[in-house]
């Protein structure tokens, strides 16, 4: 079996894939475009460690039988060469359940103690007065945290955001679904369900966008997402609610979100991806206050490729054993 990876292993890496897969071949390099990819494979392999799936993939190496993707979304293959089941398919879903998970806490309590406030007049050097934040300010302890799409990492924010004193709520494409069937690291997360007080479908999304403090955003972007959050919805969030998007921008109708906020009829929100990236310079979101904004890069940290391969070795071992493979993408589903 020959194992092609698109991304330059350390030799603990490649030790980890190589034990996993016995006797195997494994070659790989940093490629930083389609063509590095093609040249990669060019030699025909088995099974490609990937985020970038080229076109002329399968032309090229028409034995390949297993992509394992370097990304927790599926999105961006459209309709390529992998998609439509023609290939397996998996994502690293779960690899960056507790890093995503600390950074959408990271936005809830930056928004709730003002440091977002703080933060601009720094760069002003203007020191504000404390009696502004007895008025604003506040905690997370007793708050509602809505959140949608209740997978790796809404599971491990519901596991933190209720030792922190919240009360969860939670959608999922099938509510009835509790177990989690996907990867996670050790100790991460809520492996049977069992957190949120309650778990609704998509058809009842009204629940949770009424009753949250916070409303965490965290879906796949799929022909049934895209646009998830809509007008409707952001008109019943409470006044001063806050809401994060660290899914993909096609989740939420930017305009009505944009519309909320100028007019004050919420409390903020915080987003790490839009439907335009980068932001475009003249997007009135960079001079709103109650805007929290990163620029896509609430997932990726230092450990992130030591977690990967860890995923991706699992994966050898039951693709040689003829097992299910973990995060294997449903195409009728888009994720």
């Amino acid at each position: 079996m020959k194992i092609a990876s698109a991304f330059a292993m350390n030799g603990k890496q490649r030790q980890q894939i190589l034990e996993a897969a016995p006797g195997a071949q494994l070659v790989d390099n940093q490629c930083a475009s389609n063509d590095a990819v093609l040249e990669l494979v060019g030699g025909g392999c088995d099974v490609l460690l990937t985020f970038m799936v080229p076109d002329r993939l399968l032309e090229v190496t028409p034995g390949l039988k297993w992509v394992q993707l370097i990304s927790a979304g599926a999105d961006h293959m459209g309709k390529g060469p992998a998609a439509g089941g023609r290939i397996r398919v998996t994502t690293t879903s779960g690899v960056h359940a507790a890093s995503l998970a600390e950074f959408t806490l990271a936005m809830m309590l930056m928004h709730a103690h003002r440091l977002n406030i703080t933060s601009r007049a720094q760069y002003r050097h203007q020191w504000l007065p404390a009696p502004e934040f007895m008025k604003t300010a506040d905690g997370i302890r007793g708050k509602t945290l809505g959140i949608i799409g209740y997978g790796s990492i809404g599971r491990e924010l519901a596991r933190i955001a209720q030792s922190m004193g919240m009360d969860v709520l939670a959608l999922k494409r099938d509510p009835k679904a509790l177990r989690d069937t996907g990867w996670s690291p050790a100790g991460v997360g809520d492996p049977e369900g069992r957190i949120p007080r309650r778990i609704v479908g998509p058809d009842e999304r009204a629940v949770l966008m009424r009753e949250s403090d916070f409303i965490a955003l965290i879906l796949p972007l799929t022909p049934a997402t895209r646009g998830f959050i809509g007008a409707r919805e952001i008109a019943m969030m409470k006044p001063g609610a806050f809401i994060i998007n660290v899914g993909r921008g096609g989740l939420i109708d930017e305009q009505a979100l944009l519309s909320a906020l100028e007019a004050k009829r919420i409390g903020g929100a915080g987003l790490d991806v839009f439907e335009r990236e980068p932001l475009p310079a003249d997007s009135p979101f960079w001079d709103m206050e109650e805007v929290i904004m990163t620029p896509h890069m609430a997932g990726p940290f230092r450990g992130y490729m030591d977690l990967m391969c860890e995923l991706f070795a699992e994966n050898l071992r039951r693709f040689i054993g003829g097992k299910a493979l973990l995060n294997e993408v449903d195409w009728n589903l888009g994720y």
